[in-house]
């Protein structure tokens, strides 16, 4: 059983310019007093192909964590366009919000994102070298992807060992079980599965 649970997400300021920081608000529930920091971090995936252009927007540590009910803010910076490959800059790619506890992740949640150009005329004859200032990003963010991973978690006072779950699939590794959404296009439920753990590129590959 995890001991943290995320709850909601809400992604603000979407659609927006591709050039533009990411702005999340996590809510998430901890159950059991924690021993020692959370760590979320947000991945750009750069490449289906190629998991080396993955790239970590941001990675922030959260804690002390109290029991109960948490929320937070993440901001993180947009992907370095140097770093991408020319043909993967527009159209759908992925971006992860993971969290480990102890260097073990134990949730990522992804979203597709589509960039394009807001300009009709730019989107039937795009120029040779993209025009970033012109490109718009819109995060599907009534649909993501959640994947869950066993861990071992603190143990409690008394306890001997901590509970530790077996992975398994769901039958298509690599592929994030798609969410549910609620009140709002922002807000989104947390579906729970467990299944084998993979890259941020495989998740992309593998999605249906």
């Amino acid at each position: 059983m995890s001991l943290v649970n995320i709850t909601d997400i809400k992604i603000l300021d979407n659609p927006t310019a591709f050039q533009n920081p990411y702005h999340f608000e996590v809510t998430f529930e901890c159950l059991q007093e924690l021993e020692d920091d959370l760590e979320f971090k947000l991945i750009y995936v750069g490449s289906a192909d190629n998991s080396l252009l993955d790239q970590e927007l941001e990675s922030v540590l959260v804690g002390p964590v109290p029991v109960g009910v948490n929320k937070f803010a993440l901001t993180a910076d947009p992907p370095k366009p140097e770093s991408l490959q020319p043909e993967d800059i527009l159209g759908v790619t992925v971006i992860i919000l993971a969290c480990s506890y102890k260097n073990e992740e134990f949730v990522r949640v992804g979203y597709y994102v589509n960039n394009e150009y807001t300009e009709e005329e730019l989107r039937e004859n795009p120029p040779e070298t993209v025009a970033f200032d012109k490109v718009q990003r819109n995060v599907l963010a009534e649909k993501p992807r959640v994947t869950r991973f066993n861990i071992k978690w603190d143990t409690p006072a008394g306890v001997e060992g901590g509970e530790v779950g077996e992975s398994a699939t769901d039958g298509n590794s690599g592929a994030m079980t798609e969410g549910t959404s609620t009140a709002g296009e922002q807000d989104t439920a947390m579906e729970d599965v467990s299944v084998a753990a993979v890259g941020p590129s495989s998740v992309l590959a593998g999605s249906n």
